[in-house]
């Protein structure tokens, strides 16, 4: 299983990013899909999964209504929408994925598959 994330930058407090994760080497529509995030000197913590189908989001409180994650089953990739970004948000942001079919996690230790991540940083 490969995950490349993309879509990371530099952006001023208040806009936008929008991440992508490119997945290959199963069948992506049977796999639940989560983003996570890492700050320096910070544990990688939670933001946001999707179900296999898309029909179940969950999302951390500290990213809840400004945080967006959806899926393209027929592209293979999953998208994490950032909105009104806060300076509290910059971190390396990792893709990830269980390694059960049909299952949904909300922590790290649900996860076996990692992308390499990408930075995002928000001034002030």
């Amino acid at each position: 299983v490969q995950l490349v994330e993309s879509g990371g930058g530099l952006v001023q407090a208040g806009g936008s990013l929008r991440l992508s994760c490119a997945a290959s080497g199963r069948t992506f529509s049977s796999y639940t899909m989560g983003w996570f995030r890492q700050a320096p000197g910070k544990e990688r913590e939670f933001v946001a999964r999707i179900s296999w189908s898309g029909g179940s989001t969950y999302y951390a409180d500290s990213v809840k209504g400004r945080f967006t994650i959806s899926r393209d089953n027929a592209k293979s990739t999953v998208y994490l929408q950032m909105n009104s970004l806060k300076p509290e948000d910059t971190a390396v942001y990792y893709c990830a994925t269980p390694g059960r079919p049909y299952s949904s996690y909300n922590t790290r230790s649900g996860y076996d598959y990692w992308g390499q991540g990408t930075q995002v940083a928000v001034s002030s």
